[in-house]
């Protein structure tokens, strides 16, 4: 069983004060757990060794799906094939962050890769803050925890400029770019996340600006503008896989700023390619039983208890448990049960007393950097809650 320490829950003022709106589930219960895992130094640096290992394997793997044409079978849309391997090309096309969502590493259970959240990931508010205030509002030691991702975070924003591991000349180096940060209107949550990674930027040394995507105006010829001011460098929380289907026009203009170096944009495209569970067929074929991978197909694999889920599924829906047989023993309703599936083999999540499970997520900016769990029932969904951690 794993080990976890009761604290006192941040009360939903101080939330506000950070920034942290989105801290009640529709249910009316807290989404931030008042509990935290506790690990070892020595499961810390597993997390740290085994995510920056899968993060080569990801890259070793994209350029394989790139080399041999094989967009197609992992989904890719069409529309977002060239713009994939002009970000792929350029060294300019830096990866900001990510998050590696993994099974065990703690209650003697083995770290598995379950999916690479490459593109938009959630929960970078509740990692890199909020579990920081739990311990400090706790007052437990503040660096008792595997989580340098604000650090981190402000050492790869240099790095879009330097484009090497050491940033010390950033500001020799910097041009006075400007930086554009993007969401939605009416999602509080993408919102403040992408206001957090502003705050980040402009920490880091940048000029940067916040702009809701209606407002922004894109142009083939001239690139990026808000407020008649031109951006050359563009973050936006919006995921690629949306841009395709959804805006499609929208998609051949970005296609085309790059192209022509109008502008540079974060994620970059070929996190799609990342961002696909496709990919963790392309891994699998690569690297047959690695000892981080789960077995997985585009078939149902025969005779194991396994995990049917979309390719470009989010937030645990329109996915199913399959038993020995094939048969589903548990599953989410969702949006994309059109999408093409992937079947990876079953790894039990660690469990606590209630038999809830817990999923370990490893942010990635340059490295791993940041780890927080999340817990629910044997599909986490968007009811599951936050849960920070503790080393020991």
């Amino acid at each position: 069983m794993l080990t976890l320490q009761k604290t006192t829950a941040l009360d939903t003022d101080y939330l506000e004060s950070l920034g942290f709106v989105w801290h009640t589930d529709s249910d009316e219960t807290s989404y931030i757990s008042d509990e935290l895992v506790v690990i070892s130094e020595t499961e810390a640096e597993a997390y740290y060794e085994a995510t920056n290992e899968l993060y080569d394997m990801y890259v070793e793997a994209a350029e394989h799906v790139i080399e041999n044409n094989l967009f197609h079978e992992i989904g890719i849309p069409f529309n977002l094939v060239d713009v994939i391997k002009e970000s792929w090309e350029s060294d300019v096309h830096w990866h900001l962050y990510g998050r590696f969502d993994l099974a065990g590493g703690i209650d003697n259970k083995a770290i598995k890769l379950l999916e690479f959240n490459a593109d938009t990931p959630t929960a970078l508010f509740e990692t890199a803050i909020i579990q920081w205030a739990m311990l400090k509002q706790n007052d437990l030691e503040e660096e008792s925890q595997f989580n340098s991702l604000y650090e981190a975070l402000i050492d790869n924003f240099k790095r879009l400029v330097t484009l090497q591991e050491d940033v010390s000349n950033f500001e020799e180096v910097y041009d006075g770019w400007s930086f554009l940060f993007t969401s939605v209107k009416g999602n509080a949550e993408e919102e403040n996340t992408v206001k957090l990674l502003q705050h980040i930027a402009t920490e880091a040394g940048y000029n940067t600006e916040f702009a809701y995507i209606d407002d922004i105006e894109f142009s083939s010829e001239d690139g990026i503008f808000y407020n008649e001011q031109n951006y050359e460098l563009w973050f936006k929380l919006i995921p690629w896989e949306d841009i395709a289907l959804e805006e499609s026009d929208l998609a051949m203009l970005l296609t085309n700023i790059i192209k022509s170096q109008k502008a540079i944009i974060f994620n970059p495209a070929y996190t799609l390619l990342f961002q696909s569970k496709g990919l963790l067929k392309i891994l699998w074929d690569l690297y047959p039983n690695h000892p981080l991978l789960l077995e997985t197909s585009f078939e149902v694999l025969e005779g194991q208890k396994q995990v049917k889920k979309p390719i470009f599924g989010r937030e645990g829906e329109s996915i199913s448990i399959l038993d020995e047989n094939a048969n589903s023993i548990e599953k989410t309703e969702g949006d994309y049960d059109s999408h093409k599936m992937v079947y990876q083999a079953y790894t039990e999540l660690a469990t606590d007393s209630k038999g809830l499970s817990y999923q370990a997520g490893i942010f990635y900016a340059y490295e791993a950097c940041g780890l927080g769990f999340r817990k629910g029932g044997k599909i986490l969904d968007n009811m599951s809650k936050f849960v920070g951690h503790i080393v020991k």
